[in-house]
C-alpha cells in the first residue's frame, strides 16, 4: 500500500509536469502570451521542486531506518505528523517494523539469559570455546569439575594438570575422552565430550565435562563381586571333593583314634587310597589350570598398533577359520562394505578376537543345519570403523546376556568362560569396544568397534 501510494504520488507529479510542458511548448509556438508562460514555467519549477522534495524526504528516511537496523538501534523514532500523507504512512510502518524488532530483540535475550540460567544449574560442565582456545561460555560446573574460578583460555587447565590441558587441546568432535585427575578431594575421574558447532564467531567446540569417578567405582564394585562368585564357585567345586576325599582317606589309616600299621591294610584300601590320591592329583592339576587361566586373563599384551587394510584382516582370519571344527557344516560368509576401510590396531590380537567369535557362532550352530555366520566390516553409525560376527544360531537368552563378558561365565560344558572376556580386554586396550546384541532364536551379533 505505501509503495502503490507512492507510485501514485509520482506518477501525477510526472505527468503533470509532462502535460504542463507540452501546452507551454505549444503557446511558445503560438507565441500567445508571455505572462502564462511564466507562470507556467514557474508552476512546472514549483512540481520540479515538489518531486524532488518528496523522493529526497523519503530517500532520507528510509536511509536512517536501514542505518538505525545495520547499527542494531531499534529505539530510533520517526515523526507521524509529516504533512505528506504518504511519507507519514512510511514513518509509521517503520516505526511499527522497529517496534517488532525491539521486541524480538528482547525476546531473544530473555531467551538466551534463561538458557544461560539453565545451563549454569546444570551438574554437567560446559564450556564453549574456538579454535584459538578462547572460551566464550562456561557454567559453575565447569569452573567447579575442571578446578579453575576463571575460565578465559583452556591453556588455564594447564596449572591444574598438564594431561588435563593436553585432552582438551586435542580432543576433537565427536570424540569422548577420560581423564584421571589428583584433587585436594582425592582422585576424580573426567568424562570429556566435545561437539562442533558453527557459531557467528566462526566454528566453536563445545565441550561437557563430567564427574564418573562414582559410577565407575559402583561399576567396579559390581565386576568384583561378580568375578568373587565366579572365583568361589569355582574354588568349592574343586575343594570341596579334595576335602571330602582326604577325609575319607584319613579314616582308612586312622581307625577309632589310632594308627594302624601298613601291614593291616588290604588290597581294596591300598588301591582306594590310590585312586583316591589320583583324584587329589587331578583336582590339584585342574586348580592349576583354573589359576593359569586368570593369569592370562590378568596378562593381556599392550597392542603393537599399526595401520592395515581391513580386506587383508578378513582374508587372513577367511584361511585361519577354514580350519575350525564345523565350520563344513556351517557357512562363513566375508563382506567389505567400503574396500578402502584401514584399522588403526594390533593385526594378529584382533585376528584373534575374530576367530574366537567365529568359533562360539560355530559352535552355537553345531545343531543347526541351516547355520551361517556373517562377518562383515565397514563404519558404524559415528563413521569410525566397525567389524561385526553374525549367526543365526539359538541366540542368548536374556538373562545371560550381560553375564557373557564375565570372566569364566560360560554355558558350555567344557567352555572355560575366558575368551569373550578376553577379547572384550583386547578391544579395550585399543580403546575400542566389544558388544552384543541378540534375539533368541534368531541371531547374535558381536561388534568390534574401533
Amino acid at each position: 500500500m505505501i509503495s502503490r501510494n507512492l507510485y501514485l504520488n509520482i506518477l501525477v507529479r510526472v505527468i503533470l509536469i509532462i502535460l504542463l510542458s507540452a501546452g507551454l511548448g505549444m503557446l511558445a509556438i503560438s507565441g500567445k502570451s508571455i505572462r502564462i508562460l511564466v507562470i507556467g514555467v514557474i508552476v512546472i519549477i514549483s512540481l520540479a521542486a515538489n518531486l524532488v522534495h518528496l523522493l529526497n524526504s523519503t530517500n532520507r528516511k528510509i536511509r536512517y531506518f536501514f542505518d538505525s537496523v545495520r547499527d542494531d538501534d531499534s529505539t530510533l523514532s520517526f515523526s507521524t505528523t509529516e504533512k505528506n500523507p504518504t511519507v507519514r504512512e512510511i514513518c509509521r510502518n517503520m516505526n511499527r517494523v522497529n517496534q517488532q524488532i525491539e521486541k524480538l530483540k528482547i525476546d531473544n535475550r530473555n531467551q538466551e539469559q534463561y538458557f544461560r540460567v539453565l545451563i549454569g544449574h546444570l551438574p554437567i560442565g560446559i564450556i564453549t570455546y574456538d579454535r584459538k582456545g578462547m572460551i566464550l561460555h562456561s557454567n559453575s560446573s565447569a569452573s567447579r569439575l575442571l578446578m579453575c574460578e576463571v575460565l578465559t583460555h583452556i591453556r588455564q587447565t594447564e596449572r591444574v594438570d598438564r594431561s588435563l590441558y593436553e585432552t582438551i587441546r586435542t580432543i576433537t568432535p565427536p570424540e569422548r575422552r577420560l581423564v584421571q585427575l589428583n584433587t585436594e578431594r582425592g582422585k576424580i575421574v573426567l568424562s570429556l565430550k566435545a561437539t562442533s558447532f558453527a557459531g557467528n564467531e566462526g566454528d566453536l567446540t563445545i565441550l561437557s565435562v563430567q564427574d564418573i569417578k562414582n559410577e565407575l567405582d559402583e561399576k567396579e564394585t559390581e565386576s568384583w563381586m561378580k568375578l568373587i562368585r565366579v572365583l568361589m564357585h569355582e574354588i568349592m567345586n574343586s575343594i570341596t571333593p579334595i576335602t571330602s576325599l582326604s577325609d575319607t582317606l584319613s579314616g582308612i589309616f586312622n581307625r577309632e583314634g589310632t594308627e594302624i600299621s601298613p601291614s593291616e591294610l588290604s588290597k581294596e584300601e591300598i588301591s582306594a587310597t590310590l585312586n583316591g590320591l589320583k583324584v587329589i592329583k587331578d583336582q590339584g592339576r585342574n586348580m592349576m589350570s583354573f589359576v593359569d587361566s586368570y593369569r592370562k586373563l590378568t596378562r593381556i599384551p599392550q597392542p603393537d598398533r599399526k595401520l592395515f587394510r581391513a580386506a587383508d584382516l578378513l582374508e587372513h582370519v577367511k584361511i585361519l577359520s577354514s580350519s575350525l571344527e564345523n565350520e563344513g557344516r556351517t557357512e562363513v560368509n566375508f563382506f567389505l562394505r567400503e574396500y578402502d576401510l584401514e584399522i588403526f590396531a594390533d593385526q594378529s590380537l584382533i585376528c584373534q578376537v575374530l576367530i574366537n567369535l567365529i568359533k562360539n557362532a560355530l559352535e552355537s550352530n553345531a545343531e543347526n543345519p541351516a547355520g551361517m555366520i556373517k562377518v562383515e566390516a565397514g563404519r558404524g553409525a559415528d563413521q569410525r570403523p566397525e567389524i561385526c560376527v553374525t549367526d543365526n544360531g539359538p541366540g542368548i537368552p536374556a538373562e545371560n546376556i550381560d553375564e557373557i563378558f564375565v570372566p569364566f561365565f560360560t554355558t558350555r560344558r567344557n567352555g572355560s568362560g575366558l575368551g569373550l572376556s578376553i577379547s572384550r580386554q583386547i578391544m579395550r586396550t585399543h580403546g575400542g569396544n566389544l558388544s552384543v546384541s541378540s534375539i533368541p532364536g534368531e541371531k547374535t551379533s558381536f561388534c568390534l568397534s574401533f
